[in-house]
């Protein structure tokens, strides 16, 4: 069955892991020469929480919705919950609708400066249309012109790197349906720090139970001989009953201060969203 985004489009997993990749942008736009971002997953970019697909599950009531709904009430939050937010609220200005919510591709894209790249995979036909027709509507918002590509992500890792300004991010958000997803994550991130060992990759991943979660990435990292660390958020106790409790980030190459910023947002990130689980930065690889 084909992956739907947009069923949980603006939940607790996106909110963090949109916060964290602009986090990522932000620190890589430190340095003036340009890089490149890569999204191996993109989706369609573009989506609607007032529409029956978001509506469906009401996931976007638990992120979204209720990190608007405390910040009307706050007189401030940390840099980085601020610039998402700041984001969201340029795009919806423009598209003029309250409701609309960008996915990971548009982010990024409103966020790159002219001298950077972005490429955008996704491998449905469908789903790629959807997200060009999304960059067109928003490129006034863009200093860079994304270009969307129908295809393989994990097969991009391989061909697009290393990129020519010999600096990058590549983020891989996959849907874990799958059977073979985590061997095809790791021959990615292997073959995708073999070519470009200095390069930032990011991976999101779901944390269901704690305990499979340590093993997924203890197993992914089997080899892997550069600096990592994980980001994580829980919405739930350890092993509830609920499904997904937490959004995990699995950064390689973090960069500089990456770790101290990361601390300080994601612990107001999970009072503001009244999380009952926890909220920890842990290195596994430390250089």
């Amino acid at each position: 069955m084909q992956y739907k985004h947009a069923f949980h489009a603006g939940n607790f997993a996106d909110v963090h892991k949109h916060i964290c990749l602009l986090q990522l942008i932000e620190a890589l736009q430190k340095k003036a020469k340009g890089f490149l971002f890569l999204d191996t997953h993109a989706g369609e970019g573009l989506y609607d929480l007032g529409g029956a697909e978001a509506r469906h599950g009401g996931e976007s009531t638990h992120g979204i919705a209720r990190l608007e709904r405390v910040l009307s009430q706050s007189t401030g939050a940390a840099h980085a919950i601020r610039n998402y937010m700041d984001a969201i609220t340029r795009l919806r200005r423009m598209d003029g609708n309250a409701r609309t919510y960008p996915g990971s591709p548009l982010l990024a894209a409103m966020a790159l400066r002219g001298v950077d790249l972005c490429t955008c995979v996704e491998s449905q036909a469908s789903t790629a249309r959807a997200l060009q027709r999304a960059i067109e509507h928003s490129a006034a918002l863009m200093n860079t012109a994304p270009r969307v590509i129908h295809g393989d992500g994990y097969h991009e890792v391989r061909s697009q790197l290393p990129p020519a300004p010999r600096r990058g991010l590549i983020l891989i958000d996959p849907p874990y349906e799958s059977a073979d997803e985590e061997r095809q994550i790791a021959a990615a991130l292997m073959a995708g720090l073999e070519r470009f060992e200095t390069g930032v990759f990011a991976l999101w991943y779901p944390v269901k139970r704690q305990h499979d979660a340590d093993l997924f990435l203890a197993r992914l990292l089997r080899g892997v001989q550069r600096p990592a660390l994980t980001a994580e958020l829980c919405l739930h106790v350890a092993d509830h009953g609920a499904g997904l409790n937490g959004s995990g980030m699995l950064i390689v190459n973090p960069p500089w201060q990456f770790e101290t910023d990361a601390r300080q947002w994601q612990h107001e990130l999970h009072t503001l969203l009244g999380a009952a689980g926890g909220a920890t930065v842990k290195w596994l690889i430390n250089e």
